[in-house]
């Protein structure tokens, strides 16, 4: 099994990161999956959208077909989503306008909102109300908000009785998060998926 993490900061050793690398870290420990892929968008210098992606432009072949064939071979997704004033950062939007109806499909990802303060749950609610048309991704019923996330995953062990709670919960979704991948993967080898025909959701 595959997982991809997606950390959708803008930001430079943001807190996005550093949580994206502790489930890296958990995923490995708790042997979950064979391997990872991080697509950390602060670094990956994907351009937003244009038309060009439609039209088969070479540039676009060459910026984002290594990232579109990691994440198709990927079964499952941790998407890190910070809140930028109350919504989701528009690279990590614009990842969802660039995968097509392969790369995310029928597969299920577990939302980790992130916030340094209390709030954190406006991009859980924007991710799940779109993005999700047009790839098919399978957004976990459950999903985590790490709030004051300066505070945690400092150490290799919680440093407060919070954190302990959110390791705990984090460690819990993520072995969920195995068990759906293999039900959905069953869903892909059906036969039955048929995005030539219904390319694009209503």
């Amino acid at each position: 099994m595959k997982v991809g993490i997606i950390s959708g900061s803008h930001r430079i050793n943001s807190q996005s990161i550093k949580i994206a690398r502790w489930v890296e870290n958990r995923l490995t420990s708790l042997a979950l999956t064979q391997r990872v892929y991080t697509l950390e968008l602060a670094t990956a210098n994907i351009p937003f959208w244009d038309e060009g992606m439609w039209n088969g432009e070479e540039k676009w072949k060459s910026i984002w077909s290594k990232h579109s064939t990691e994440l198709t071979t990927c079964d499952a997704f941790v998407i890190i989503a910070p809140e930028y004033g109350g919504m989701v950062p528009p690279a990590l939007k614009n990842i969802f306008l660039l995968c097509s109806n392969q790369e995310l499909a029928h597969k299920p990802a577990l939302i980790v909102g992130v916030s340094a303060g209390r709030s954190g749950s406006y991009p859980i609610v924007e991710l799940r109300m779109s993005g999700y048309k047009n790839t098919r991704i399978c957004y976990l019923p459950d999903h985590m908000i790490i709030r004051e996330a300066e505070k945690m995953f400092l150490a290799e062990e919680p440093q407060s009785p919070v954190e302990t709670d959110v390791r705990a919960r984090l460690d819990y979704f993520l072995r969920v998060l195995k068990e759906y991948a293999k039900a959905l993967s069953t869903v892909r080898a059906s036969g039955v998926i048929d995005t030539k025909s219904f390319p694009n959701g209503l």
